[in-house]
């Protein structure tokens, strides 16, 4: 297969950083969807239509999260069988995962479309911002297809040691972003509704392109006439590793929205400082998330393959890698955080870039707590763990809710600015005993497992 790359052989941190360079770049483009749509809509159009944009953040990641939780959960087996060279079973996990991909495309984006206004409602979303909240909320979710379709296709390409491709089509599709986000604001005057329009319709051509490029150059990805059939065995198998990643996902949104309607009831300002920030905490995530995915794809391939010491040797020094880069990381926030923003807002906004830059620097100080999250998460996921992995973000929603109930109403805007941290701590004390649990846990069965087939060919 063009590109196909398996991790199973060679020195574990130069293959999973030279695997998690481009997942970066391409986390750095789909991060330059949100951020360019900030800086339009925020120069363009000013701070409140830039807080109607990000009043619903919290929801879209919610739904969007589940999307993106569910399609990286269908290639953990992928990838499992990729590793141990098991072509046919691959084949069929991605068909069976491209049915249940549309079947989920269909239900979410029926139900997200209906229940935009309602969701905004228990958002708290203040009425200056709700109308051009709704309009670009609702398109967002009309998009939900687009969005599957890429994140179902790219993770498939990542798990057969392939996170170039998905790179390429998004520097394509980033760039029609920027384009398409002048022509619909500044030339159609769609305001909120253009900006989600282009993101929408800039992913819907990157999935597009992605899904062309695989049927030309990966044939072996694809399942043949007899192997077409559907079977609930391979259903039942992604969805238990599919819907609970989606979940994980989801429940810390949980805790996200109701964060984010403790903010929107603090004010007009609150929304609009908090939702300037907002974008430049999601980008400073994007090394995190293209690290933890190197880890869990090289767990994953080496978890088939049975080479257990090479798992353990891969999350632990991902993990020392993601400390290092969350320190820097949060160096960056605390020290530049004002000037960032004002990518954003103009200078004149001064209140609006006080709280902006207030927010950012009491993160920094705990950024390297995303290092081994993320990381050690991703790794529990990827060895198929992912019952427990649904664990750690229900500690990072109940430390949220907490904050937000019993905290934010005392301390206001200062509660909100520590509430992320409170979660990541609380998740980070459950994952690190998990991660070492589960890691002891496959080398015990893989071990068992080789005894019992020595014992087999003895008998006979």
């Amino acid at each position: 297969m063009a590109r196909a790359h398996s991790m199973t052989e060679g020195k574990a941190l130069p293959l999973i950083l030279k695997f998690s360079l481009p997942l970066l770049a391409g986390n750095i483009f789909q991060q330059m969807y949100n951020l360019v749509d900030a800086m339009i809509v925020g120069r363009s159009l000013g701070p409140n239509a830039l807080g109607a944009v990000n009043a619903s953040a919290s929801v879209q990641f919610l739904v969007l999260g589940f999307c993106i939780g569910c399609t990286s959960g269908f290639a953990v087996p992928v990838a499992q069988k990729f590793g141990a060279k098991d072509e046919e079973k691959m084949r069929r996990y991605v068909h069976h995962s491209l049915i249940l991909t549309a079947v989920i495309a269909v239900v979410l984006t029926l139900i997200t479309a209906l229940l935009t206004g309602q969701i905004l409602h228990l958002l708290q979303t203040p009425k200056e911002s709700f109308r051009d909240a709704y309009d670009y909320l609702f398109v967002i979710f009309l998009g939900i297809p687009f969005t599957l379709l890429y994140n179902l296709l790219s993770s498939i390409l990542r798990a057969v040691g392939d996170s170039k491709t998905p790179f390429l089509f998004l520097v394509i599709s980033t760039c029609l972003n920027v384009g398409l986000d002048l022509l619909c604001i500044m030339v159609f005057h769609l305001a909120c509704m253009g900006a989600a329009l282009a993101t929408i319709l800039a992913q819907a051509i990157s999935g597009i392109l992605c899904l062309f490029y695989m049927k030309i150059k990966y044939q072996m990805l694809f399942a043949k006439r007899e192997e077409r059939e559907f079977r609930p065995i391979y259903a039942r198998k992604l969805m238990g590793m599919g819907f609970p990643m989606g979940f994980q996902f989801s429940i810390t949104a949980i805790g996200s929205m109701v964060m984010q309607g403790a903010n929107n009831s603090l004010g007009q300002l609150y929304v609009d400082a908090f939702g300037a920030a907002a974008r430049l905490k999601q980008f400073a995530m994007s090394p995190f998330d293209a690290l933890a995915t190197g880890v869990s794809t090289f767990a994953s391939q080496n978890y088939g393959a049975k080479k257990f010491d090479r798992v353990k040797e891969g999350i632990l020094k991902g993990t020392i890698v993601g400390i290092g880069l969350g320190i820097f990381v949060g160096l960056v926030l605390i020290f530049f955080g004002r000037p960032l923003t004002m990518m954003f807002v103009s200078g004149k906004h001064t209140q609006v870039l006080k709280y902006a830059s207030r927010y950012l620097a009491c993160l920094g100080y705990f950024y390297w707590c995303i290092g081994i999250l993320n990381v050690t998460r991703l790794a529990v996921q990827g060895l198929g763990f992912t019952n427990r992995a649904i664990f750690s973000g229900v500690t990072e929603m109940v430390a949220r809710i907490f904050m937000s109930v019993f905290v934010v109403p005392h301390t206001g805007f200062w509660g909100i600015c520590f509430t992320d941290q409170a979660a990541w701590i609380s998740a980070v004390a459950y994952i690190i005993p998990t991660c070492i649990y589960c890691v002891k846990k496959i080398q015990e069965t893989g071990v068992r497992e080789d005894y019992q087939h020595a014992y087999q060919l003895e008998k006979k």
